[in-house]
């Protein structure tokens, strides 16, 4: 059904600290899986007085290489993408070692419902920054510029971070080169991150550099194919409505038939938030308050 141009990632060397361009570097954490793909790749901005994104999992491994990287500069930022166990377990204690504070939105507005959704990315409801930062503010270092763009849908307090100096941005999970992302209501909210693809799209970044995966070329293109892979999975969604009214469970049963069942919890989870925006549009209506065990038919307009 997609016709998003995903791209697979070469071989993974973990724990070496490779540089992508004159001011990123990138090491990737052993924490590879369904959802985290090829593992955490960990963001260092800058020279001597960096910046570092989405520190990752809290792995003893992983630890001292980030630290053996880090030992000859001083951390002055450290920035999170959201509070998955896979991108902010070691942000406070990376920034305890560097006397530094750790950066992010803030609170989700609630803990994605099913548990059977979280496996290896899963919630750290423990986590809270000690700057709640805001949409377009900017933070600065030796010949670095970030800005926050806050951009919900994944999770209601995920951000990215644009590098201005190269005109990039860190994507987190919100556009990845190699899968969709899970949007996983009440938390995650499919108008949300709608929106915000469309805004990413028109900021005509030069690369995205997402927290799993390779480098996303020609963003624009990319993540209008995403847009349109959400437009196409919605009018599935429709399709299979016009025969009978049909619960999540049924609809991923036929319209994933085809995709690792391992991934078919989350798939009912990104299903179950196109439900609420087709309700929120119009489209579609639902047998009490939308959930993964409700019935829904076709709207009367429909």
């Amino acid at each position: 059904m997609t016709n998003i141009p995903f791209l697979q990632e070469p071989d993974v060397e973990y724990g070496v600290c490779e540089t992508l361009s004159p001011m990123i570097r990138r090491i990737t954490a052993p924490n590879p899986g369904p959802f985290t793909y090829t593992g955490t790749g960990v963001y260092i901005i800058g020279h001597g007085e960096v910046a570092v994104i989405d520190p990752g999992p809290f792995d003893p491994v992983h630890e001292a290489s980030l630290d053996q990287a880090l030992a000859c500069e001083h951390v002055s930022h450290v920035f999170v993408t959201h509070h998955h166990l896979d991108h902010s377990p070691l942000a406070h204690p990376l920034a305890a070692k560097h006397g530094s504070q750790v950066y992010g939105f803030g609170a989700q507005n609630a803990l994605p419902a099913g548990g059977e959704v979280r496996l290896e990315a899963g919630d750290d409801v423990g986590f809270t920054p000690d700057i709640e930062i805001s949409d377009g503010e900017e933070f600065t270092g030796p010949g670095w510029t970030i800005e926050a763009l806050h951009t919900p849908g994944h999770t209601s307090n995920h951000v990215c971070y644009a590098l201005k100096e190269e005109n990039v941005l860190f994507s987190g999970d919100h556009v990845m080169a190699w899968s969709t992302s899970v949007i996983s209501p009440p938390d995650g909210h499919m108008g949300d991150y709608l929106r915000e693809l469309a805004r990413v799209r028109d900021r005509h970044f030069t690369r995205l550099w997402p927290t799993h995966g390779p480098a996303v070329e020609r963003p624009a293109e990319f993540v209008q194919a995403y847009i349109d892979h959400r437009m196409k999975r919605e009018q599935q969604i429709v399709d299979a409505l016009a025969s009978k009214p049909q619960s999540v469970p049924e609809l991923v049963a036929t319209i994933y038939q085809h995709v690792d069942k391992r991934l078919h919890p989350a798939a009912a989870h990104s299903v179950l938030a196109h439900m609420i925006h087709l309700i929120e549009t119009g489209h579609i209506e639902s047998e009490g308050e939308p959930s993964l065990t409700n019935l829904y038919r076709l709207s009367a307009q429909d």
